[in-house]
């Protein structure tokens, strides 16, 4: 081998082995050591952790990131605020304008809850855990389960957790949920309404009953019953057309055959009843009775005019099994006339009239 070929086999031999020392420090070097150089993050301070020892930590610019037993960063510290809430997933805030909002991230980074909140609450009612989250927009409040799933295909205006009892309110109803082992029970519902100036109120604690019902089903037949007695004492077929969806005749105004009245006002709503009727093809069918405090102006037997007060007793019907396909199909009073006064009998008026005169003898 002349010298020339011995240069080359020693500089190829100086290049396999420094290949070698990069290939082996590449592999065995520290899986710490090596995330932070990717991520040029420092972590500053530690905070709480899940189950698995991941932690939330603080950065040198004072954001907020998750990273793993190993340091290994599992969510980029771009956040003014984190917190573990449950299942992998964090509550996270950050500067939108100059506001901040939160939301919900997981352990990829993932937005799971849109950053649209003032606050996000963990509350527990009895064994069950929750969130209570406040829109930014209008100050409503969204229920999420512990997984960051919505309880509700709606909103609330507000929501507080008294003794071992979830209350929830919205409008006029006040609606009250306890824990069981498949999730929230509806134990009591309380609506409070108004229908032509007269307030009224309804209450349910069947749970029979409220195992059937929603708040939202219980809001739409009260809401439509408000229209109907309005429809009922005005005859406005613009109400009617906001309370039949299918046909109106089977929706009565209040003595609609009576021409012997004048004018009828009502004055006053009690015994306001949600019950569960049989049902109709298997449709679940549901009933709201009332009872109408009614003034009454008529024509009395002698052509004169006669005023009378009357309770009358009447009934709204609804079809459907929840709030998607809930319609009224009737509405009726259970009277067809007022209960007029008994005239006077002539022989009572003879009787008067001789007392009368004996009187004056």
């Amino acid at each position: 081998m002349n010298k020339q070929t011995r240069l080359v086999v020693s500089f190829l031999f100086i290049v396999v082995i420094i290949l070698a020392a990069a290939i082996t420090h590449f592999y065995f070097s520290d899986p710490g050591e090596t995330a932070k150089k990717n991520t040029q993050t420092e972590i500053v301070r530690r905070l709480d952790s899940d189950g698995s020892g991941n932690c939330v930590f603080i950065d040198g610019t004072g954001r907020y990131g998750v990273a793993d037993p190993e340091n290994r960063i599992l969510i980029a510290s771009e956040w003014t605020d984190l917190r573990y809430a449950s299942a992998d997933k964090y509550i996270a805030a950050r500067g939108i304008g100059n506001n901040r909002r939160f939301g919900c991230v997981d352990l990829d980074g993932n937005i799971v809850v849109p950053l649209i909140y003032d606050r996000i609450e963990s509350i527990s009612v009895g064994s069950g855990k929750y969130y209570s989250a406040v829109s930014s927009s209008d100050g409503r409040c969204v229920l999420y389960t512990r997984d960051f799933e919505p309880c509700f295909r709606r909103t609330w205006s507000s929501c507080m957790v008294q003794g071992s009892d979830l209350i929830l309110a919205d409008g006029g109803g006040t609606y009250t949920f306890s824990q069981s082992s498949d999730g929230l029970l509806f134990t009591r519902a309380v609506y409070d309404g108004e229908a032509s100036g007269c307030p009224y109120s309804v209450e349910i604690n069947s749970r029979v009953l409220l195992s059937k019902l929603t708040a939202s089903m219980i809001e739409d037949m009260t809401k439509t019953t408000e229209k109907y007695i309005e429809y009922a004492y005005s005859g406005d077929d613009e109400l009617l057309s906001s309370v039949a969806n299918g046909s109106r005749a089977d929706f009565a105004v209040l003595f609609p055959d009576e021409s012997r009245v004048l004018s009828k006002r009502l004055t006053g709503i009690s015994d306001v009843h949600i019950y569960s009727v049989r049902s109709s093809g298997g449709v679940p069918c549901y009933e709201v009775t009332f009872r109408a405090d009614t003034e009454i102006a008529y024509t009395d037997e002698d052509g004169g005019r006669g005023t009378l007060r009357g309770k009358y007793k009447a009934a709204v019907s609804f079809s459907g099994g929840s709030e998607n396909d809930l319609r009224a199909v009737s509405g009726g009073f259970d009277k067809k006339a007022p209960d007029y006064p008994e005239p006077e009998k002539e022989e009572d008026n003879a009787s008067a009239d001789d007392t009368e005169k004996n009187k004056a003898a």
